[in-house]
């Protein structure tokens, strides 16, 4: 899934500090389960929002929606009846969302609430760890199942670094040496000789080196 974290509240007031009447715009998809983008967190966002106004002397008004996606076309249409209500528009889905909205309602002035952050995999509540990069060329099958692209601080590909300790990472020692962890795997397979096989040199280009990427489905 998509994770996110709301930006500073600061932040969001000052990309706004000259409208006095907007949309926050949730989203039932990944920030939802996320809990930084979903009906709630667009509620204490509004409260939050209206208090500070308050106390600067200049009240402000906030309408709130919740949409089932921001990241597909059809549920955007709700946005019709908000768009020559309001002056702007937070949206506290994804980078995902807020770039569709802004492409199909260029007239809307739209302000991210949130930060992207990674694709992560929820492992207890609360807790979210990054597990890929969207690199587009996907080479777990030959690394026992672990990705050296996200899980690398340097994102080596042809095994350690020199610096890696004890199966620690040089740059994090919180962080285990996802090459060791390979080695090891591969070891207890009995497929260690994987690693001598020669990769080609990787291509960026699946990982958006050629501007924007695109899927179409036939």
């Amino acid at each position: 899934m998509i994770v996110a974290e709301r930006k500073p509240l600061e932040e969001i007031l000052e990309s706004i500090k000259k409208y006095n009447k907007i949309l926050i715009l949730g989203c039932r998809g990944c920030v939802t389960v996320c809990s930084v983008g979903g009906e709630k967190e667009v509620s204490k966002l509004a409260e939050e929002m209206k208090l500070a106004r308050e106390k600067e002397g200049r009240p402000i008004e906030i309408l709130e929606k919740t949409l089932i996606r921001q990241c597909e076309v059809k549920y955007l249409e709700p946005l019709e009846e908000f768009k020559n209500k309001v002056e702007a528009v937070i949206s506290l889905g994804c980078g995902v969302g807020i770039n569709l909205i802004a492409d199909l309602y260029p007239e809307v002035r739209i302000y991210p609430g949130v930060n992207t952050t990674f694709y992560g995999a929820k492992v207890e509540k609360g807790h979210w760890i990054e597990k890929c990069k969207g690199c587009g060329d996907c080479i777990i099958g030959k690394t026992a199942g672990l990705c050296p692209i996200t899980r690398c601080a340097k994102n080596l590909l042809n095994g350690p670094c020199g610096g890696s300790q004890n199966g620690r990472c040089e740059i994090r020692e919180d962080l285990p040496c996802v090459w060791h962890q390979i080695i090891e795997r591969l070891k207890e397979r009995g497929e260690l000789e994987k690693l001598t096989e020669i990769w080609e040199p990787k291509d960026w280009r699946p990982a958006g080196g050629e501007g924007v990427r695109e899927m179409i489905r036939k």
